[in-house]
């Protein structure tokens, strides 16, 4: 009796695994298709887009998620971080943001910025602020301030702003993949639901090429 009632359960949970399997997407709920597609920064592979803010804490709070699955990503899909900038301090974090990629450190501090915003309250609101903290980084405070004030960094900070147009958002963190599908944790369901809507959608481009 006792093998009876375990099989049943394990036909109840198996059954309630292949409905979960089967749940799929649809535009105009879970995420929504551009109509306009946006060009992507590496053509032949299938692009994800996350649009952040250093200061939003929605974002701070997707990190532990996403990030795992960043580094999980298989060859044929390029990840990339766009901040986005809706004037006032927001641009201030663009920049900071573009002039630590600009340097080629952005990854080694990504995580600690955002921590010293969200744990340690710095607010990093000018370039002064954004220096000394690298510092005990150990990036080199004349060099991030150079870069910074540079014309490269000013020159990705207006595509950026383009980018976002294109995309279309409204809020961050939203995500895009391949250019044509723009999505976040609210309209997903959660951080969790946000990346399986991710990979449904990375899944569908990849069987169309």
């Amino acid at each position: 009796m006792r093998n009876l009632i375990f099989s049943a359960a394990l036909a109840t949970l198996s059954l309630f695994g292949l409905s979960a399997q089967a749940e799929t997407i649809e535009a105009g709920k879970q995420y929504v298709e551009l109509s306009s597609p946006v060009p992507v920064s590496e053509p032949g592979k299938i692009e994800v887009v996350e649009l952040f803010w250093y200061g939003c804490p929605h974002c701070y709070q997707f990190e532990p998620t996403l990030n795992p699955w960043i580094a999980k990503l298989p060859k044929d899909v390029h990840f990339v971080r766009i901040p986005a900038m809706f004037g006032g301090v927001w641009n201030v974090h663009g920049q900071l943001f573009i002039t630590l990629e600009a340097m080629g450190v952005e990854k080694s501090v990504h995580s600690a910025v955002f921590d010293a915003i969200h744990v340690q309250k710095l607010k990093l609101s000018t370039p002064e602020e954004m220096a000394d903290f690298l510092e005990t980084q150990g990036i080199d405070r004349a060099k991030f301030l150079s870069t910074f004030n540079s014309f490269a960094v000013k020159g990705q900070m207006e595509r950026a702003k383009k980018l976002a147009v294109a995309y279309q958002i409204t809020g961050v963190p939203t995500l895009i993949v391949n250019g044509k599908y723009r999505f976040d944790v609210r309209s997903s369901g959660g951080p969790e639901q946000t990346l399986d809507v991710a990979e449904q959608l990375i899944a569908k481009e990849r069987a169309a090429n």
